[in-house]
């Protein structure tokens, strides 16, 4: 890659149309309010409409890693593209049906599947046209992206609904976003190769890639993995259920503002923390945001006010979101860019296997009457991510490319 080539206007073209991807595929928490608009005809229970969101969201973290793979090996318009199809295509078919085995089916495994494809394809294109210095901000920038669209599709999808019933939205909802990703997609293109390196630069640029195989083999990997799965999941384990945990605690029933303001933060704190972590550093800043986010876990049931929730669930929302900007940064610095979106694709399964995390907090909820133990148990294991990320370090090949 050229100089003239570095941070140019095409790269933030890719930059722009990976944001408006992730935007698109925030069609994810619309779930939220087509949830409650189930026709009681159906006959579905509050457990049977939890499970399309459930399997959605297991999909497209385990997507990441055959969407990642084909991403690094062929393109990401085309992986993207296959995404915007796949996503359509769920929701077409959930339009023409009304049972829960076909929701999962359609929502869940095919729409998931498309999230999966999109997500993974919107990074790793804009973060190759800028330097590495810049690596943070970009990856922020584009993952804000799926942060910030609850903000407008739960408002949207609501007013639809109310107007145009439930299997007609999802047919709108289907051949719009269909239409947006696949457009989109077209704009993704890795910048161009430059000549190949010989010497000592050709083996400090192999240095730094590392294949599948070769992540499997670094601990750095594992420790990585089981930090996003603790921090991805104390966050999961209470803000989907801030709106409750407010309303108890301090009789405040605003639940489209509160959801509005939690992701106004969540979008801000990847934008945060990617530009932080390209000026102090990628685990410095995951250090921070960590820290933060368990003083409000531990902080949040001795809240009773709203002036003091709110702030509170933003700050939350921000240290999580925090998550989706530093993690695929660590990724990329320490195991490269050839296989990146493989790589982090697999680091990426520790955000699905933390969703499942939130299930815990229900449980809690349920037992104790209460979410104030579901807090001091997100805090405690934040206090475990922290303390594991000053064991972590680049690993050695990469570090020595670093070096050279």
């Amino acid at each position: 890659m050229t100089d003239s080539v570095i941070g140019s206007k095409k790269g933030w073209i890719v930059t722009l149309a990976g944001t408006g991807i992730n935007l698109a595929l925030g069609v994810l928490y619309s779930w939220s309010v087509i949830s409650k608009e189930i026709p009681k005809e159906w006959g579905w229970s509050e457990a049977d409409k939890a499970w399309p969101y459930t399997i959605a969201c297991l999909v497209f973290a385990f997507m990441m890693v055959p969407a990642g793979r084909l991403q690094d090996k062929l393109s990401p318009r085309l992986v993207a593209t296959i995404g915007g199809v796949l996503i359509g295509a769920g929701l077409i078919v959930a339009s023409f049906v009304d049972t829960v085995l076909m929701f999962i089916l359609s929502f869940g495994v095919i729409s998931g599947a498309g999230i999966g494809f999109g997500y993974a394809a919107a990074t790793p294109p804009a973060v190759k046209w800028f330097p590495p210095a810049k690596t943070g901000m970009i990856a922020g920038i584009v993952v804000a992206g799926f942060g910030l669209a609850s903000v407008y599709i739960a408002p949207l999808v609501k007013a639809m609904i109310a107007a145009n019933g439930v299997q007609n939205t999802l047919l709108i909802l289907g051949f719009v976003f269909l239409g947006v990703v696949v457009l989109l997609a077209q704009l993704l293109v890795n910048p161009p190769k430059a000549a190949p390196a010989t010497g000592a630069a050709a083996k400090a640029a192999a240095a730094n890639d590392y294949s599948p195989k070769e992540l499997f083999g670094t601990g750095q990997f594992y420790l990585l993995w089981l930090m996003y799965a603790i921090t991805a999941g104390a966050g999961l384990m209470v803000i989907g259920k801030l709106a409750v945990v407010v309303k108890a605690q301090a009789n405040y029933d605003g639940g489209f503002i509160l959801v509005a303001l939690l992701a106004i933060g969540n979008a801000g704190g990847r934008l945060l923390a990617g530009t932080f972590s390209d000026k102090i550093g990628r685990i410095r800043t995951l250090q921070i945001f960590a820290a933060v986010q368990m003083l409000m876990m531990f902080a949040m049931p001795s809240l009773g006010s709203v002036a003091l929730l709110i702030p509170a669930a933003m700050l939350i929302g921000a240290c999580f979101g925090s998550n989706l900007a530093v993690f695929p940064s660590i990724t990329k610095d320490f195991f490269g860019l050839k296989n990146f979106g493989v790589n982090y694709g697999l680091v990426f399964t520790a955000w699905g296997v933390g969703s499942i995390l939130a299930v815990v907090s229900g449980i809690i909820a349920k037992r104790t009457k209460s979410f104030d133990q579901a807090f001091y148990l997100a805090g405690g294991l934040l206090v475990a991510a922290i303390v594991l990320s000053f064991l972590i370090k680049k690993p050695a090949k990469a570090e020595a490319a670093a070096e050279a």
